[in-house]
């Protein structure tokens, strides 16, 4: 009788310690099942490289086992942002220049920081988590700033280097045309405005090409072939199609323009629920250097391909994904 009742025990034990080995983590397992993880929305900016990250992101959380919903090339930065802070979708790629001069109205900020690659960082990162809940992940090494990119046949001829000698160029008159994007000629702090205040020139209204949207695979072209008169591009610094356009970036001797380090900007109560994502995100982000990012960008600006191609083929090559 006590072989018996001991044998019973050991069984009951036994049994109590496999169940305790099922649980634990977001995708648990509840009767021998995971449990699902997600639905998670993923939106972008509209330009080639906020598709890029956002099909990269995307990519990563499936291979995890998320569920994921597709939302990329959500709209500009207004747009993608109040989507964000909205709930309506739960991660995108921001940049930290941007959310340093757009974000935070009324917070003073010491100038300095902007020009400081990890002040940025912790900067945003720290303001967006107390104001908003907005979680900032992993940023990428790269400084994706804005950039004027001119033809260089005008470069070469004109001898136009820098913002200075294109300043110099139109208040002589020179027949100058820029093509940009409607958020690019209105942001005073990093915009059209800061460019003609800190190198002292004004465009008319004759002078600019304004597009809703901010892809500067068209700005880029439309300089490039001189669409409706245009000789003069918003650029990205990551953008991988310059040099096959035949464009060149002129030089900022000012420094107006703030680090633009991409990273992505995530819903707390996302990040309170699915912690992983972290841990999933932050070694696909510290790997995109500027040369990676421009290479990725080349391949959907330049050759056409999709950006959920392009980011599939760079994540197999780095063997994050199979």
């Amino acid at each position: 009788m006590v072989k018996r009742l001991f044998a019973l025990a050991l069984v009951v034990a036994l049994a109590f310690a496999v169940v305790g080995c099922t649980g634990g983590g977001s995708g648990t397992t509840t009767g021998g099942t995971t449990a699902p993880k997600g639905p998670v929305t993923v939106g972008s900016k509209i330009d080639t490289e906020g598709g890029v990250l956002g099909q990269i992101m995307i990519a990563m959380l499936e291979n995890n086992d998320f569920t994921v919903v597709d939302k990329t090339k959500t709209g500009t930065t207004e747009v993608v942002r109040k989507a964000l802070l909205a709930g309506e979708i739960d991660m995108y790629a921001e940049y930290t220049g941007t959310a340093l001069t757009q974000f935070f109205p009324g917070t003073t900020i010491d100038p300095g920081v902007s020009k400081d690659a990890q002040a940025s960082y912790d900067t945003v990162k720290k303001l967006d988590a107390e104001k908003n809940n907005i979680d900032w992940l992993q940023p990428s090494p790269a400084n994706n700033t804005w950039a004027i990119a001119i033809p260089k046949t005008l470069s070469d001829t004109q001898n136009l280097k820098t913002l200075a000698d294109w300043a110099a160029y139109i208040n002589k008159g020179g027949a100058v045309k820029l093509v940009a994007s409607q958020e690019f000629v209105d942001r005073t702090q990093d915009g059209v405005p800061a460019i003609e205040k800190a190198y002292g020139f004004k465009l008319k209204a004759e002078q600019l090409i304004v597009l809703s949207g901010g892809d500067t695979a068209q700005t880029e072209a439309a300089a490039a072939q001189g669409t409706n008169g245009a000789n003069a591009a918003m650029a990205y610094g990551t953008d991988g199609n310059l040099s096959a356009l035949g464009l060149v970036v002129l030089a900022d001797p000012k420094s107006i323009w703030p680090v633009y380090q991409p990273a992505p900007t995530v819903r707390g109560e996302i990040m309170k629920k699915y912690p992983e994502i972290a841990t999933i995100l932050d070694p696909v982000f510290s790997g995109l250097t500027l040369e990676t990012l421009q290479q990725l960008n080349g391949k959907v600006a330049v050759d056409g391909a999709d950006p959920k191609t392009v980011a599939n083929d760079y994540l197999k090559t780095k063997g994050f994904i199979k």
